[in-house]
């Protein structure tokens, strides 16, 4: 049986902008094309871990509206279990606002909506799923008090956490002591820790910094250099793909996912780095975030070509 993932969070509509280059302060830039697809960082993640093979329970909060009615159509039909998400009567559904350059690069400005009125009690309902799920998976684009709540009752029914702290934002230690999994990016990781990353050396100094404030495990995922785990075992760098960018919105989302996905069918977190590093270059070949995440049958045949194995 496919292994069972709760994840929790956000489901948003992105309206994209495919621009030349992203505009400075006061600058105005004439795009090239506009398109409206599903996104929002609890949603893609659920996607990126349903393609990839796991069973998906997503739990969420979408407004009464056209956006919320399209994204849980899109849910269904990625074969999601949507019985938990609930719909807002007084918010909109969540919106993105997105700009992507010729090079993939991005800029996102997000309405939260109606994902501001996931609460704790719509977390207990969840109750009896979480209890029966191998991993859940969180992020920060809900109320950090409902982030809690799912990270109190999976750490009580020992069920492994996933939490990717994005977007960036201040959150308690003691949060994130809880989590089995933090997936930062680097940006992420110095919101976290008050230190540089833009070196390779700086990324290991920070993740071992969280590591030694009590995070299980740490794995910085920075783009094109690759994946820096830290744990009990040390620090240790995972190559990147070496991949032609079109659009790395859902990257990271991609790559949560899918590993969450992985070490929940029981693979080792070595072995689930490298199968979510692998999905993350199929996903910023393609345009989208939801869109844009490969299958499982399209991550082996293309870690197959590469010459990798799983």
């Amino acid at each position: 049986m496919k292994p069972h993932i709760i994840v929790i969070g956000s489901a948003n509509t992105d309206l994209v902008v495919r621009v030349p280059k992203l505009p400075r302060s006061g600058e105005t830039i004439t795009g090239e094309q506009f398109q409206i697809v599903a996104g929002g960082k609890g949603a893609n993640q659920a996607v990126a871990a349903v393609r990839a093979g796991a069973r998906v329970t997503f739990i969420a909060n979408i407004g009464q509206d056209s956006f919320g009615d399209a994204a849980l159509r899109g849910l269904r039909r990625e074969g999601i279990n949507a019985r938990y998400v609930v719909r807002s009567k007084t918010r909109a559904s969540g919106v993105a606002l997105i700009l992507v350059d010729a090079r993939g690069e991005n800029l996102i400005a997000v309405a939260r909506g109606s994902n501001d009125e996931l609460l704790p009690r719509h977390i207990d309902a969840a109750q009896p799923a979480i209890r029966a799920a191998r991993c859940v998976v969180v992020q920060l684009e809900i109320s950090l008090t409902t982030v809690r709540r799912a990270v109190e009752l999976a750490v009580r029914h020992a069920i492994p956490v996933l939490l990717n702290p994005a977007p960036a934002r201040r959150v308690p230690i003691s949060l994130l002591r809880q989590a089995t999994f933090l997936t930062p990016n680097e940006s992420e990781l110095a919101a976290l820790t008050g230190l540089p990353t833009k070196r390779k050396s700086e990324v290991e100094a920070a993740a071992r910094r969280l590591h030694a404030l009590g995070v299980k495990q740490v794995l910085a995922t920075c783009g094109a250099r690759g994946v820096c785990w830290s744990s009990a075992a040390g620090t240790r760098w995972f190559p990147a793909w070496k991949v032609k960018a079109v659009d790395t919105v859902g990257a990271g989302d991609c790559f949560s996912g899918t590993l969450a996905a992985t070490v929940a069918d029981g693979k080792s977190i070595e072995q689930a780095i490298r199968f979510a590093i692998a999905a993350a270059a199929i996903c910023v070949t393609r345009p989208g975030a939801q869109t844009s995440m490969p299958t499982r049958r399209e991550i082996l045949r293309d870690s197959a070509f590469a010459g990798i194995d799983f």
